[in-house]
């Protein structure tokens, strides 16, 4: 969707109910555990692996820095090869024009691979609003779709589900949107997979228009490149007739040789292989391969806001690995939904805000969803100093006001008053130990009250320091 998913709370009060589903926690803690292992391993196979994650940041910022310079050249290079540009400055200008783009060609149901920003966009609610069937290919999407549910990670969408969850959603939602599941089907993993691929596979060979993402734009031949692990991708961008590829406008990098470092970082940083088992590219169309009309479709949608932050801007250069998920303890315990957003985790804290600004409850206090360990930072295959722009959010969120900032503010300009008249300190610290068996556990209120509503206040002393020194010491 573009904006927040309908209904979802704010972060803490989203988390809040999250952490204690027991099944979910689980399911989160075995994933992220097993996920993050592995690319520990496999990154440690790499002796320039700094040197490779400090080019990819290079490369990124040049990027940012060029972006208008390198959009044009793009959009020469795929019309000169037979593609056609769209720019959408926001998510409603892109589903209009994909929405077009598709009813031209006069089908009512598209296949799709995986895509974040068709998510971001609300894309499928879009077209079916207009008659349009869209059909998720990923096997963790067709999950999710099949569902009638959210994604809740970046690189597993269903990551908050097992495989008996699994087993039954296929049993009782395929045959609604296909080929059935088979009959005694159960929670192995081979025929899980099986019963996807023979679903899907119909829909492949019917479909006539096809609709991608992109990890990769090369700025200087126009190429697209899906990386991706099941093959679904390489099916929807060679039967279809029409492909429209819908890519932010941050995913261009200048030269086929950039791409080189990404290819070795980006499958280390997500699914922990040393390459992706498929590497999909293209470049506009050819008379005797693939599809005969190729559009892409360049979103915008809060990017070049988010450019003119000095500070916030390098949340661009993600590349969607999702390795900031899998060590970040808030997501572990939480869970991608509780973001309220197609972009969870550490990146979806900077990231979601900045697209969407800050002004709805939950987009501000996704800057407060992270205890800043810095793990995130630490795994970051493009060295996103994410710790350093939630403080930065943070700071532009206070600034808003609201009710809990204006009594942190006024909290804070009381204690300074305090602070500066040691008298005035003195004869309340004795007041307060006084009266200490008469303090509550926890503070009133939804401003102070969240300080307390996961732990009890310190117990006061029975003297304040100062009195003890006295008594002691002199």
């Amino acid at each position: 969707m573009s904006g927040t998913f309908v209904g979802m709370p704010a972060f803490p009060k989203a988390a809040h109910d999250a952490v204690r589903n027991t099944t979910l926690r689980a399911n989160l803690k075995h994933a992220t555990h097993t996920i993050r292992d592995k690319r520990a391993r496999a990154v440690a196979e790499l002796d320039d692996w700094a040197l490779l994650r400090e080019a990819g940041k290079q490369i990124k910022d040049h990027t940012l820095r060029h972006l208008d310079t390198h959009l044009v050249q793009l959009e020469e290079a795929v019309t000169a090869a037979g593609g056609i540009v769209h720019w959408a400055s926001d998510a409603d200008e892109a589903n209009r024009i994909v929405t077009r783009l598709v009813k031209e060609t006069g089908e009512t149901e598209v296949v799709k691979v995986k895509s974040m920003a068709t998510q971001e966009i609300g894309l499928n609610e879009a077209l079916e609003e207009a008659g349009i069937a869209a059909y998720e290919t990923d096997l963790a999407e067709l999950i999710v779709q099949l569902g009638h549910d959210r994604p809740s990670h970046i690189l597993v969408p269903a990551i908050h589900r097992n495989r008996g969850e699994i087993r039954d959603i296929f049993t009782k939602e395929m045959g609604q949107w296909g080929r059935p599941a088979p009959e005694g089907l159960t929670d192995t993993p081979a025929e899980l997979a099986e019963a996807a691929r023979l679903h899907l596979r119909e829909k492949f060979l019917r479909a006539k228009v096809g609709i991608s993402g992109a990890n990769f734009m090369v700025a200087e031949t126009g190429t697209l490149v899906v990386v991706e692990s099941e093959g679904n991708g390489r099916m929807c961008l060679t039967l279809p007739e029409t492909l429209i590829s819908v890519v932010g406008i941050e995913k261009i990098i200048p030269t086929w040789r950039d791409l080189e470092v990404f290819l070795q970082t980006l499958p280390r940083s997500s699914t922990a292989e040393r390459m992706n088992p498929y590497t999909s590219m293209w470049t506009g169309t050819t008379d005797t391969d693939g599809p005969q009309a190729f559009h892409l479709v360049l979103i915008d949608n809060g990017r070049t806001d988010t450019l003119a932050d000095e500070v916030g801007r390098q949340a661009l250069r993600c590349i969607r690995c999702s390795a900031c998920l899998n060590v970040c303890p808030v997501y572990e315990r939480a869970g991608g939904h509780a973001y309220g957003s197609v972009y969870p985790g550490p990146i979806g804290a900077i990231l979601s805000p900045q697209l969407r600004g800050t002004a709805s409850e939950i987009d501000a206090s996704l800057p407060y969803a992270s205890s800043l360990c810095g793990a995130c930072y630490e795994v970051c295959p493009v060295a996103i100093d994410i710790p350093e722009v939630l403080v930065h959010l943070r700071e532009k969120v206070a600034d808003q006001g609201g009710p809990g900032h204006r009594m942190e503010k006024a909290a804070i300009k009381a204690a300074g008053w305090v602070l500066d008249h040691p008298g005035a300190l003195a004869a309340g610290e004795r007041v307060a130990s006084r009266t200490r068996k008469l303090h509550p556990k926890k503070l009133p209120g939804p401003g102070a009250g969240q300080w307390t509503n996961t732990r009890d206040l310190p117990q006061m002393p029975a003297e304040p320091f100062r009195d003890w020194w006295k008594k002691n010491r002199t």
